[in-house]
């Protein structure tokens, strides 16, 4: 298992130019498009960032990856309009895009630095973060603010950092991809994306009249008496490495009615316990893991091809302190599944519902912790002509995103940043090489083994 700290020496300079909005290539609808009622959920109310990295190509050239998605941007819009508006707000906070082809935002920018630099695995933290994606000033609001922006920044060695800030009531991962993937074909001469984007956010939106027909335990609203929402103070990101040894080691853990879950339950749930044990709540305390699960594939007749507004849920599987920290891994692993198992056609309806009916409420953040999975998302495979992405990922730490990556050493494997206060992180970075260095036979821990692993 490697990990990486935030406490890297590597700073370099970046050099920006203005930044500039990129509006349609060609005259676009002028409109209001309602989004649906998961999508205008506070909880999606923000910007998310992205990380693409991408190596040097000799085979192409001279060309300037920036000055290919200027021009791709332009085309892309034409399509995808509403990234080129503005959000509004109407009666009973009702989100809705001004389709005003006001534009995206862009910047291109140079570093002296090259991706050598970066270190042997490109991994979250990245160093100098806000340099490599610029907050343009009066442009992270949520009302009336871009929606869309895109930085491209070129290494000394030819490699190039594409970062990405997007306003996540417009798309999911399913959808960024999409929209990404439209980009990028552009950006190597198609005409036309090959999806063409569909609308219809109406398919997500309350019914007439609303009525709640699920349990939704991610929208409790739950007291804070024993502070256990995580300071924000001397906080620490990790990226931690999860391998076929390690998922296997994990998994020997389990009993044997529940060997075939999924790697990502089976890694969710030894995250969440070991969490826990590195947070010390108290031992009564109501702890929350809440999964994304991206629910297009449970909609009967299925949601439309080329769909990319926000289609998933989080459900909470929830359990006391004590029994995440003393209780066999199987306890948290039974919970995830039995969370994950609750998501269909009707509970996403139902949470379309709980918005109406509640006033579009945020997820339970106290004793919570969201992950999710984007290693199947293709994030990897946007190819704007220079090949795949080194690296692709969320780079936002209050989400657990997995994400696919090859080691320095040829595995591939699922690459999870973990945020969490300085004092906390090292017991959790104690608890995990505990769970992965436990002995198949042994029911005690060889604590001198603790840290073996981890490359600090």
């Amino acid at each position: 298992m490697s990990q990486q700290t935030t406490t890297t020496p590597l700073t370099f300079t970046v050099r920006r130019h203005e930044p500039e909005l990129i509006v349609p290539a060609k005259p676009t609808p002028r409109e209001l498009k309602p989004l649906s009622d998961i999508d205008d959920q506070e909880g999606l109310r923000f910007h998310i960032p992205a990380i693409h990295i991408y190596q040097s190509n000799p085979k192409m050239g001279n060309k300037n990856l920036a000055s290919v998605i200027r021009d791709a941007l332009a085309k892309a819009l034409v399509f995808y309009y509403p990234f080129a508006g503005r959000l509004k707000e109407g009666p009973g906070r009702k989100l809705m895009v001004d389709c005003s082809g006001q534009g995206a935002l862009f910047i291109e920018a140079e570093a002296d630095v090259t991706l050598k630099q970066f270190g042997v695995e490109l991994q979250p933290p990245f160093p100098c973060r806000e340099e490599l994606l610029y907050d343009v000033p009066g442009s992270s609001g949520i009302l009336d603010s871009p929606l869309l922006l895109i930085q491209v920044t070129r290494l000394l060695c030819g490699a190039f950092i594409l970062a990405v800030r997007v306003s996540h009531t417009m798309c999911d991962a399913f959808g960024y991809v999409q929209f990404f993937t439209a980009l990028s074909e552009m950006a190597k001469g198609a005409s036309t994306p090959s999806t063409l984007p569909v609308w219809q956010r109406e398919l997500l939106c309350a019914r007439d009249p609303p009525r709640m027909t699920c349990i939704h335990h991610e929208y409790d609203k739950v007291a804070d008496t024993d502070g256990i929402t995580i300071p924000l103070e001397n906080m620490e990101t990790r990226s931690f490495f999860f391998g076929p040894t390690e998922i296997s080691a994990i998994r020997r853990l389990l009993p044997t009615h529940l060997k075939r879950c999924t790697t990502f339950e089976v890694l969710t749930a030894c995250l969440w316990r070991c969490r826990t044990i590195a947070l010390q709540p108290n031992p009564d305390d109501e702890m929350r893991m809440m999964t994304i699960v991206n629910a297009r594939l449970k909609f009967n007749p299925r949601i439309p091809v080329g769909y990319y507004g926000n289609v998933f849920a989080y459900p909470a599987a929830i359990s006391k302190a004590r029994d995440l920290c003393n209780k066999p891994l199987g306890h948290a692993l039974e919970l995830v599944m039995k969370a994950k198992s609750e998501v269909t056609e009707e509970y996403l309806k139902s949470v379309a519902d709980l918005m109406v009916i509640k006033g579009r409420p945020n997820f339970t953040t106290v004793g919570s912790y969201i992950v999710s999975d984007v290693t199947r998302s293709g994030l990897l495979e946007i190819d704007f002509g220079w090949g795949n992405a080194v690296y692709a990922g969320p780079d936002y730490h209050v989400a657990g995103f997995y994400t696919r990556r090859i080691n320095h050493k040829g595995e591939s494997g699922i690459v999870v940043p973990i945020w969490l206060p300085c004092v906390a992180m090292k017991r959790f970075a104690k608890e995990l090489d505990i769970m992965l260095a436990r002995d198949d036979n042994d029911d005690h821990v060889n604590q001198e083994h603790v840290l073996a692993h981890a490359k600090l």
